[in-house]
């Protein structure tokens, strides 16, 4: 069901509020340029810094702006089940096309309680979910063998794979070769799509959504001599996305090129100079104007 190049879209504020009119403008950017699928308020859409209604009608507005043209996905987790019930039935009343679920952070929940999480979620909304595991944000990561074990819920069709290596994507996917698994580490897209990955649900795609959406084209189509090629012009700039903690480059980025103001929510606070200039010099590289 989702496949390819994902984005993991950014937020753009201006003056504390979101900037409706450079959101739309993103998602107009990432259409035209073949980007496969949108994630809203995920990880890189600052969803931790907004509040929920916040988080709702961000969903909402870049559902409404990109009508049906490409799939959308709410990232709608929460370390309380209730609430990520309750986001993941708006993101659904919204017209969502999928919901992105991170392991719940924080309480460091067992891989039962992980289990059960996921199921009560899946048994109450009637809608297509990706698991998201990234224990470097959440301080517990998803074991294989449970997502092997949700793979069988009705409703549960893939799972983002950010812990930073191929071993647990490699093991879902030799046991549940139906379960849909996409790179959550645009440096890893390559191999893990070399593997059995179908696509990534990417930063980088932010800023270059045409590089992104051919390299997984190519990965799909078997043609891994272009796609390795296409990794490797990329992949300083792959890098340069976590030159400080993420969104933190990627809206300086889009900052240079001139698409959103380079307004963060604190805690992150704007990129340090020196980090600037060496984004500024990687993005050049790759032939971004900035």
């Amino acid at each position: 069901m989702f496949k390819g190049s994902i984005v993991a879209l950014a937020t753009p504020f201006l003056n504390g509020k979101v900037d409706e009119q450079r959101l739309g403008e993103l998602v107009e950017f990432h259409i035209a340029n073949g980007t496969h699928a949108i994630v809203s308020c995920g990880t890189t859409g600052e969803s931790a810094t907004m509040s929920h209604d916040e988080d709702m009608r961000v969903t909402e507005f870049v559902i409404k702006k990109v009508n049906k043209r490409i799939p959308v996905i709410a990232g709608t987790g929460s370390n309380n089940t209730s609430e990520a019930l309750d986001l993941t039935a708006a993101a659904k009343k919204n017209g969502a096309d999928g919901a992105l679920i991170v392991v719940p952070y924080y309480n460091k929940p067992t891989q039962e309680g992980m289990y059960q999480h996921y199921k009560k979620i899946a048994e109450t909304v009637d809608i297509p979910i990706i698991l998201y595991n990234v224990p470097g944000r959440t301080g517990v990561g998803m074991q294989p063998e449970t997502a092997i074990r949700l793979s069988k819920i009705p409703g549960i069709v893939a799972i983002k794979e950010a812990s930073g290596t191929v071993d647990n994507a490699m093991q879902i996917i030799k046991s549940a070769p139906e379960f849909t698994v996409l790179s959550g580490d645009d440096g890893i897209t390559f191999p893990m799509m070399a593997l059995g990955a179908k696509g990534v649900i990417s930063v980088a795609a932010n800023v270059i959504p045409d590089k992104v959406s051919k390299l997984c084209e190519f990965m799909l189509a078997g043609n891994y001599t272009e796609g390795r090629k296409l990794h490797y012009e990329c992949l300083d700039l792959f890098n340069a996305m976590f030159y400080e903690s993420n969104p933190i480059p990627v809206k300086a980025a889009l900052h240079l090129m001139g698409m959103v103001g380079s307004e963060v929510r604190l805690p992150l606070t704007n990129m340090r100079p020196e980090n600037l200039e060496r984004l500024r010099i990687v993005m050049q590289k790759v032939g971004i104007k900035c």
